[in-house]
């Protein structure tokens, strides 16, 4: 897989959230969160971004996987601790998934307990994470100004970010 990326024509279908848009006070999208990771339960849930991360670290929501890129609306993020995790790293342009992505992703995944910290930005990894978790995960990721979004990942959401990938893909090749 070489870098993908966002072509216009998909920037208006990004804005549609895949999965359940759970709007509301940080309290209320904390306490979805919370009934949607023990539902889940034993599969792992995934965090991708800094604010929901914080919220729900704060809240004592332990994730299995958390991606960060340490900005919040383009602006540099508030610190916090994610305790003790494997770290991996990751280079990721605004408005592209870096062709090392997946194998780094699948191995958060696998290792669990994990931080993938993005030099650059995290928004498209959601696609990457949604691929590569396993089916019955919870990924979870911001809605600026609106929520946050839950996904239990099944074939249909793994299809819809496939067909999306794909059209990044065919993109690149023209």
């Amino acid at each position: 897989m070489r870098t993908l990326h966002l072509p216009d024509s998909l920037r208006q279908q990004l804005k549609t959230p895949v999965g359940e848009l759970v709007e509301g006070t940080i309290a209320h999208c904390n306490d979805e969160l919370r009934k949607a990771a023990e539902n889940a339960k034993p599969s792992p849930l995934i965090l991708v971004g800094d604010t929901i991360s914080r919220n729900a670290t704060a809240a004592g929501i332990m994730a299995d996987v958390i991606i960060l890129d340490n900005l919040e609306k383009r602006c540099q993020a508030n610190r916090f601790s994610v305790g003790q995790r494997r770290i991996f790293y990751l280079k990721n342009q605004p408005g592209t998934i870096n062709a090392d992505a997946w194998e780094i992703v699948r191995s958060a995944i696998e290792s669990r307990n994990s931080l993938v910290n993005v030099e650059g930005e995290e928004d498209l990894l959601v696609l990457v994470v949604i691929e590569e978790a396993p089916i019955g995960s919870l990924v979870a990721y911001g809605q600026p100004d609106r929520g946050i979004v839950l996904v239990i990942v099944s074939d249909l959401e793994k299809n819809q970010i496939k067909q999306i990938t794909q059209k990044m893909q065919d993109a690149a090749s023209t």
